[in-house]
């Protein structure tokens, strides 16, 4: 499949399919990131959405789309695709087990074996991970429903750019967290497709972003995963990859890489000024603004895609105990 064989109408159809199932997108000013840079600048509240992340929109789109005789779902995940999928699996009935690496975080571990799905832990990459995920489907008939390499999952991520749009005709800007980069493709085409001109910008860690990797290597290419307080970015595109890297290099204005400080000044900021509690995935949009990163817009807007972070870790965060070296 060609990435210019998702189309509009895919996001339309996934939305009105998984409307009654997720919670719409809330979008609001930020006044303090308003003042600071006077411009209008707006926040995406995904983090609001029933699993704490904004995968429930790809995965509940995979699910609802499976045969009637589906004998169960997998994925690899780094934690919050695993939490949607299991989510999504239990309305539907259905087995779901989550294969990850060693690096996934606990409290994601534990979120999803709460909803009734069960972890599988392989090797130190996502790559390992997938190994085990494709056994399941070759030996007990599973179905597989990757991360963000999927039709269906980048329709049901792109349901984040129509509702942007229609809240705001005259956005000009946005800020996505960057990853395997199912996410931003469906933004781009939600919003490419139907004005052009709109940019959209990626943003990622400089620890381990495959896809940065690969865009500048103009191919997908394999890269050490690492430690990173933006661990829901990690992971990486797939060798055969048919789509994201596609999709990425056609749609996306402009990537922009952060270091772990950065990141952990975007969490701080989201809490202090913002009161929200923000995972480090989630943080990279107003980190990349207050680095200096990104240049705004008149209208920009940064989506805030996720809340799942240990407390633990948050706290150490915002006290500035933390370093990740």
């Amino acid at each position: 499949m060609k990435p210019t064989e998702i189309e509009l109408g895919d996001l339309q159809a996934a939305r009105r399919r998984i409307a009654a199932h997720i919670v719409p997108l809330h979008i609001a000013p930020s006044a303090a990131l308003s003042q600071q840079f006077d411009a209008s600048l707006l926040l995406a509240h995904e983090y609001l959405q029933t699993t704490g992340a904004f995968k429930l929109r790809g995965a509940m789109n995979s699910v609802l789309q499976l045969a009637a005789d589906t004998k169960g779902v997998t994925a690899v995940s780094t934690g919050n695709h695993g939490r949607a999928l299991a989510y999504a699996a239990r309305q539907a009935q259905l087995p779901c087990v989550i294969c990850m690496s060693e690096l996934a975080p606990r409290n994601k571990l534990e979120a999803i074996r709460a909803l009734g799905a069960e972890t599988r832990i392989v090797g130190q990459s996502q790559d390992q991970a997938e190994i085990e995920a494709k056994r399941l489907v070759l030996e007990e008939g599973y179905t597989m429903i990757p991360p963000f390499e999927h039709p269906h999952v980048i329709a049901g991520q792109g349901t984040l750019g129509l509702e942007m749009l229609e809240q705001v005709p005259d956005l000009d800007t946005v800020l996505v967290p960057l990853s395997g980069g199912g996410l931003i493709s469906g933004i781009a085409l939600a919003t490419k497709q139907q004005k052009p001109e709109v940019r959209i910008i990626g943003i990622s860690m400089e620890r381990g972003c495959a896809m940065h990797t690969s865009q500048q290597a103009g191919k997908p290419v394999d890269i050490e995963e690492l430690p990173t307080l933006a661990d829901s970015l990690g992971g990486g595109i797939g060798l055969d990859n048919r789509l994201t890297f596609g999709l990425v290099r056609d749609y996306v204005d402009e990537l922009v890489l952060l270091s772990e400080a950065e990141i952990a000044t975007g969490i701080r900021h989201a809490y202090f000024k913002e009161q929200i509690i923000l995972e480090g995935g989630a943080a990279v949009g107003i980190a990349a603004l207050l680095a200096g990163k990104v240049a705004c817009g008149n209208k920009t807007l940064i989506l805030l895609s996720g809340k799942n972070i240990d407390m633990e870790l948050h706290r150490k965060i915002i006290n500035q105990e933390f370093q990740l070296h």
